[in-house]
Formats: C-alpha cells, structure tokens, sequence
C-alpha cells in the first residue's frame, strides 16, 4: 500500500519546507507556502524504453557520431535550433499570447508528418480548434494524430504505444501529474511533469517541442529549473500586433545560443523572411536627422538594422530618456561619453532612441550608431543614406572593435551601402569592392562628419 507524503512548497520559488511557515524561507515571499500531498509509487519514474543500463563506461569507450538532423522545412526555424531538430532533444519554446508558438509548430509538424510519425497533444484547445487552425493555415490534408488531455501520465503511456518520432505538447503549464496534489501550472506540476516528459524523451529517443506560457514579466512561468532541464530554450520576440516575430534562442546544447529567425505574420501563417535586412531598411528617399543604419550580428549572420533618434529639449527637471529595443543604460553610457569627451550636452533635452522593425538589440556594436544618430538629431543635420556604422565605444572615448567586423562590411556592400565607418581593430587589410571604409580610433573622429 502506497503512503502519503505531506510538504509545503513556495509558489513563487518551488522550495520546500517540512512545515508550514508564513514566509519562504529561500525568496522571503509571505502566504507562499501551500501543502501537497506525495504519494509514492513504483511506476513514478517508469522506464519508457524497457531497459536501463547503469553500467559505468570509460570516457575513452565512448563513441561519439555526428548527430542526425531532421529538417522541419521551415529554414528560419532550423537556423534557430542549430540547423534542425536531433533525436531525443526537448525544445521549449515561449512567448506571449498569440504571438505565433502553435502556428510554427504546427506548420512545422506538417512537413515533419509526411515523413515521421508526428503526435500534436494539446491542452488548452478542442479538436475542432486545431483543425480549424489547419484549415486557415492551408493543411487540410495533414497526416497528424491529435489528443486532447491533461494527465502527463495518460500523455506519455499513450505515446509510448503510439511511439511518434515528434510530439508537440502544448502547454507544459496545462499539464497535471496525479501524484502531485497541487493545481496545474504550480511550479510543482510544471517541474514535475517536464521531468517525466524530458524521461520519456531521452529513454524513448522521441523529439518533444513544448510550449511555455510567459509571465508578465516576459519569462517562462513556473520554476526557473523548467529551462535547465530542456536542452533547447526559444523565445517568440515582437509585439503580437506587429507584422514581423522574431524567435531567438537563448539555450541550445546543439547549436549556438542568439541565434535569430525571423517571420512575418500572414493569414496563412508564418511566412520566412530570408532576408531580414531589406525589410528593416525600407526607408524614404528623403534624407532627415537622426536616422542612421548599423550592422548587428545575430547569431552567425549579420543583418542591417536602422536607429533612429529624436532630440527635443526638455522642459521637465529630469528629461526623459527613452529607449526601444535598446538598453537605457546603455544610452545613458553613450550620453556621458559624447558629454565627457565630445563637448556635446544634452543634460536639458528629451532624448528617445528606437531600433526599427521591433528589433532587440543587445550586443555593444551599437554604441557608435546609437551616438551618431543622437548627435544627427541635436544638430539637425542629416546623415548620408549610403553611410553605414558599427562599433563599441569605451569609457574613455575609444572606439573598441566587434566580432566578425569584415563579414559586416561585406553585408552592407551587398546591400549597396557605399560608405563605411569601423573601428580601427575591425579595418579589413585588403580593400572591399563597392564600399569606402573609413576606420576610426576614436569618437571625435567619428564626429568629423558633422
């Protein structure tokens, strides 16, 4: 007979605690602390694959083959996972609400069905609700197996007699263990059923992509081990009533992490964009301030982005500092730098700063776009639209260098750019068809175009 086990675990950082108490222990939260009961049982850690091998193995015994991908048929998609889905991985993919995380896995089990047995279980929606979503989508004729239930562990036993190559469960959250007393989507359940479900996987060899929801805050719901426990970590960017998504990936243990796709929404679902950079460049003929266009690097490709700045003085005591898809401490850095060591003030004007097309950008080699177009804006005089820059600029005014600086150079020649402006460590050594690089050393020199 199976004997109950009574804890209390916080909802807010899944510790436990033997006995009640009004504040956690570990995150300090009050009222956070609520009883489950665990029953213990044999089948709680079943064995999927049937055997279990404990032998211990030399290091030099193992063997190490090149693991197989398997194309989803969605090229943006497999650049993020690091050239496509491996046997046996668990992908967790999150983002906000309508965003596009079940229109991508469905798109992309359409062409992992033709060839693999594919599973699609989903908790949050009716039956009617995905054909529905297919119908829209253009795949009517998608050779698919659907289920509709909660219960992890009748999830798996019925996977495990089906034995799909990929299954989709969509959400992690929506998801209930029966030996777990606690609602689902508690961080209880959510770390208990992801355990099982990464089990199931790894024993099975069976491709798991599972759907997070987010918080408020834009992170994973339930416990932080959730994303240490998948081997691959995606995040849906853009605001939902923007046209464009961008998926990122932040973990991968087969790949690169911040690599980046991008999609465009369509009624017929997510349209790939192969060429993110003439989508973000498509500005006006007309010249105007404060716009400049910067080379990012993304992953393993460079794309062109444009950064606009608005300067306007400030009748407030503290002007605003306003930044889109830019760190605001990263601006406040570049302001004191053109104030320190460029005698350009700006302690009495209003400055708002947005990178185009909804674009996150988080590496250093926007320092140098992000000044020259605030100092465009402040005097009114408009940059060159074949001018293209990138850099990173140092406390004392120096110009520091990126990584991967000629490939960027030979992007922005590709895209007719004419001229450009490049830390001195980042010159390439023999000249590039098409453009003008002019290196700089150090911000003032940079200013010289002004």
């Amino acid at each position: 007979m199976s004997k109950s086990k009574h804890n209390y675990v916080c909802t807010e950082c899944g510790a436990s605690s033997p006995k009640w108490a009004g504040q956690c222990s570990e995150c300090q939260a009050w009222n956070t602390l609520t009883e489950i009961v665990i029953k213990s049982s044999k089948d709680r850690f079943q064995n999927y694959s049937g055997e279990l091998d404990t032998a211990l193995v030399n290091l030099n015994q193992v063997e190490v083959t090149a693991e197989a991908r398997i194309k989803t048929g969605l090229d943006e998609l497999d650049r993020v996972l690091g050239g496509g889905l491996v046997a046996g991985s668990v992908i967790l993919i999150g983002g906000d609400p309508g965003i596009g995380k079940s229109t991508v896995l469905l798109q992309a089990l359409a062409s992992l069905s033709s060839t693999h047995k594919a599973l699609y279980v989903t908790g949050e929606e009716s039956l009617q609700q995905v054909k529905l979503r297919a119908q829209r989508l253009g795949l009517e004729q998608l050779n698919l197996n659907l289920l509709t239930e909660t219960n992890i562990e009748t999830i798996l036993d019925i996977a495990q007699k089906d034995k799909p190559a990929f299954m989709v469960l969509d959400s992690i959250q929506t998801v209930y263990a029966q030996e777990v007393q606690s609602a689902p989507g508690s961080v209880t359940q959510v770390r208990e059923t992801a355990a099982q479900v990464v089990r199931f996987a790894k024993q099975t060899n069976t491709t798991v992509l599972l759907v997070g929801h987010v918080t408020k805050d834009g992170t994973i719901a339930g416990p932080r081990v959730l994303e240490h426990m998948v081997d691959t970590v995606l995040y849906f960017e853009g605001d939902p009533d923007h046209k464009f998504r961008m998926l990122r990936a932040v973990k991968n243990r087969f790949g690169a992490v911040n690599e980046l796709g991008i999609f465009a929404m369509t009624d017929k679902g997510l349209k790939e964009i192969n060429n993110p950079s003439a989508i973000f460049l498509s500005r006006g003929d007309a010249k105007v301030p404060g716009s400049i266009v910067m080379v990012t690097w993304e992953g393993s490709r460079p794309m062109l982005i444009e950064i606009q700045a608005l300067v306007d003085e400030s009748n407030l005591g503290n002007p605003r500092r306003v930044t889109v898809g830019l760190d605001q401490n990263r601006l406040a850095l570049i302001l004191a730098v053109l104030n320190r060591h460029a005698g350009i003030f700006t302690h009495n004007q209003d400055i708002f700063v947005n990178v185009v097309g909804g674009v996150k950008v988080t590496e250093t080699g926007v320092d140098l776009a992000a000044a020259l177009a605030v100092v465009s804006s402040l005097k009114n005089k408009p940059l060159p639209k074949d001018l293209v820059v990138f850099g990173e600029i140092g406390l004392s005014g120096e110009i520091r260098p990126v990584q991967s600086g000629q490939d960027r150079i030979k992007e922005a020649a590709k895209l007719g750019f004419t001229t450009a402006i490049v830390p001195a460590a980042n010159a390439p050594k023999k000249p590039i068809a098409g453009i003008t690089v002019k290196s700089v050393q150090k911000l003032s020199e940079a200013l010289d175009i002004f």
